[in-house]
């Protein structure tokens, strides 16, 4: 029997290519949809400072304008500028030679107005014994009691000139009135400095302690003041704390206490002066310094969330995406007071123990099931655990 090769070789290609034909019809199963993993913070409240930040500048503690107080030639300066001086200090000697003489003819005038009391008191004591007798008549009497008041009132102006001329002579030597740095001199030796115009002659400052004045807005204050009274807790003794961030950010390491809040509102600006005071010891801070005040005046428990757990919708209103019992995402609308450190206060819009998501916000809709983590961000040293000292590296702290 003769085998037909040729049909059994298109059999067999006819049978690999319906079973390819088969093969590509088979559809692969589709791998079961992934749930999205979500990182989540468990919002809690949180003891957070009621605190203000406020841009302010430095002043001296005490300021004293050295001046003249007589005229004449400046004859020396007994001081290096930039030093420090104490009170009672010699600073610049003014020629004395003219005062000196009006002391010396204040004293003579002062010796002659005593030598006419003397002779009016021994007048006035034989009147008496002559007016008894009847050996001199009353009009007499009268005018040695006249004379011998006039003596003595010349004495009592005899040494109120000689103290006058004193003074003067006194103000030749120029003092430092305070304890302080003194700064450049405005005069030099030979010059000629008048009372009557008041010739300043230096400035003497004291900035250890050091004054810290800043402008708070009226609105603020307000704020302030409502945050107060809701306050949980207080200074013991109802102190103002205060701390200061330098120009060049860094912190200023000693602690202050706010000293007084002005009793008026500025009309042009709208705004309250408030003056901290801060130790000075080592002079770190000089008077017209830019710095940053913080004040702390209690402490109140509050919700808090992370800021990257925050965005703002078309609106500019801050919503967070929250993981639910049924582990669905749920967008909250919140209201937000302020910033603390790397939170936002929250004051209505959440509740204790909701889940929000800060990682992987990014691949999650809302109505989405996700698979909540606690996040990372949890871990992280700078999220609020208790009251502290604010964060100056954020500048939107109020």
């Amino acid at each position: 029997m003769r085998i037909d090769w040729i049909s059994l070789r298109w059999a067999a290609t006819l049978s690999i290519a319906v079973g390819l034909l088969a093969a590509c019809k088979q559809k692969p199963s589709a791998p079961p949809p992934q749930v999205p993993e979500v990182g989540v913070v468990a919002v809690q409240p949180q003891t957070v400072p009621v605190t203000i930040e406020l841009p302010g500048r430095t002043s001296a503690y005490l300021v004293a304008e050295v001046r003249a107080r007589v005229d004449g030639i400046v004859q020396s300066r007994e001081f290096k500028e930039g030093s420090e001086v104490k009170a009672g200090q010699l600073l610049y000697k003014i020629d004395p030679a003219y005062y000196s003489a009006q002391l010396d003819n204040a004293k003579a005038g002062l010796m002659k107005a005593q030598a006419n009391l003397i002779a009016a008191n021994a007048q006035i004591a034989r009147y008496k014994k002559l007016i008894k007798a009847h050996a001199i008549s009353r009009q007499d009497y009268d005018n040695a009691v006249a004379t011998h008041a006039q003596a003595k009132a010349e004495v009592a102006a005899g040494k109120a000139l000689v103290k006058t001329a004193q003074i003067n002579l006194d103000y030749t030597s120029v003092v430092s009135p305070i304890s302080g740095r003194i700064g450049k001199s405005f005069v030099t030796k030979g010059a000629y400095v008048q009372a009557n115009q008041a010739t300043l002659l230096a400035i003497v400052q004291k900035f250890d302690p050091i004054y810290v004045d800043v402008a708070q807005a009226s609105t603020e204050l307000l704020r302030l003041r409502r945050e107060l009274a809701q306050s949980e807790q207080k200074t013991s003794d109802n102190t103002v704390k205060a701390s200061l961030t330098l120009e060049d950010g860094t912190r200023y390491p000693l602690q202050g206490k706010l000293q007084f809040s002005d009793i008026t509102v500025d009309p042009t600006t709208g705004t309250i002066g408030l003056r901290a005071l801060f130790a000075n010891p080592k002079q770190e801070l000089l008077p017209g310094m830019f710095v940053r005040a913080h004040l702390e005046e209690g402490v109140n428990q509050t919700l808090t969330v992370p800021q990257v757990g925050v965005t703002h919708d078309a609106k500019g209103q801050p919503v967070a995406l929250i993981v639910d019992a049924e582990n669905k995402v749920t967008p909250r609308t919140l209201v937000t007071v302020r910033t603390f450190k790397d939170q936002w206060l929250v004051a209505s819009g959440l509740q204790a123990g909701d889940k929000v998501i800060v990682e992987g916000l990014q691949k999650v809709q809302p109505g989405m099931t996700v698979k909540a983590v606690p996040a990372a961000v949890a871990n992280n040293p700078t999220t609020i655990k208790k009251a502290s000292a604010p964060d100056t590296t954020s500048g939107t702290e109020v």
